[in-house]
């Protein structure tokens, strides 16, 4: 066994401590005959310090495309030719899609925004949503909003917002690469202002991005850094008309080496299945990915593309004989 392998079992499995950038770098640079053992180690990191249970969440887009900034993966960009136009959701289909996303034994509900930041209006529209569902659905509510002000923050704590998605999207030094609207360091603040209400703060990224593993070990150090209470892992979807409609997709070893590697980082935090999987690893991969450190998804169709089915995600999850975290069990 490579000796990373070796300092990951004694380091993260007994220890909980998370790997360093230099051993996440090495895990990401294992040949695919140590996968299945790195996975392994993985799955029983993920068993003994955050347990067999696995949270579902679905997501809503209260306010779809014509964003202005120029994240360069995202369809919902007003500055590229892609097909997303600006739409936004009222507040019956909101409480509506919460609903939906109750029924499938989902315990978290998140609504999203594409904007720079939220407006007045994004801000009103907001609280008359979460007010609406807190009265018809039992279910926890988050949010993804875009870059905050203290006061921002401050309302959405006001309005029983318990869980914010800021996504960091990749490592620091590769971030200039992907969106030159704003910076990374202005994602971060707004990270910590969150941190520091209360609210948990979830936040990952997208990799695939163009990235080399050495940013890719960045990444999955920065994060570490931060200590979100969730990490959601996306794989590139290439989306027509965006800068990065060409790139190849994440090979599936390389996904799941990442999955392993990010759990080998963060071994209490909830990792979680998002966008990109089904291209990248298929009905067979997101089994493995399950067995080895995931133990979150998001369930059903994403803001732009669309997902599996939450019928197949939940049957899986039976299979695997992983229960579906229960509601009463989070608030």
């Amino acid at each position: 066994m490579p000796e990373i392998l070796d300092r990951a079992r004694a380091q993260v499995l007994n220890d909980g401590a998370g790997l360093d950038e230099a051993q996440i770098l090495e895990v990401l640079r294992l040949p695919d005959d140590d996968l299945p053992e790195l996975l392994q180690i993985a799955h029983d990191v993920r068993m003994k310090w955050c347990g067999p249970e696995v949270e579902v969440e679905g997501i809503v887009s209260l306010k779809t495309g014509g964003c202005p900034e120029d994240c360069h993966f995202c369809s919902q960009s007003g500055l590229f030719a892609s097909p997303v136009r600006s739409v936004w959701l009222d507040i019956p289909s909101l409480v509506e899609a919460a609903k939906q996303t109750a029924a499938t034994g989902a315990t978290e509900f998140c609504i999203v925004a594409a904007v720079r930041g939220p407006d007045k209006r994004l801000m009103d529209q907001m609280r008359e949503g979460v007010k609406a569902i807190k009265a018809e659905v039992d279910i926890q509510v988050a949010a993804s909003l875009g870059m905050l002000t203290q006061e921002q923050v401050d309302d959405l704590v006001d309005m029983g917002v318990h869980r914010y998605n800021h996504n960091l999207e990749t490592c620091q030094s590769h971030f200039p690469n992907v969106v030159t609207t704003h910076t990374w360091e202005e994602r971060w603040g707004t990270l910590k202002m969150v941190r520091d209400s209360g609210m948990e703060v979830c936040c990952g990224g997208i990799l695939g991005l163009g990235e080399t593993l050495e940013q890719r070990a960045e990444f999955a150090a920065q994060l570490a850094e931060l200590d979100p209470h969730e990490v959601p892992m996306n794989f590139l979807n290439p989306r027509p008309g965006t800068p990065l409609g060409d790139q190849p997709v994440v090979e599936g070893k390389d996904a799941l080496r990442a999955i392993a590697a990010f759990r080998l980082a963060m071994p209490r935090t909830i990792l979680r299945f998002a966008g990109g999987r089904e291209i990248t690893l298929g009905d067979l991969g997101t089994r493995d990915g399950l067995l080895g450190g995931i133990n979150a998804v998001i369930v059903g169709n994403y803001l732009t593309t669309l997902g599996r089915p939450a019928t197949s995600d939940l049957e899986l999850l039976q299979d695997l004989k992983m229960p579906v975290k229960a509601l009463s069990e989070t608030i």
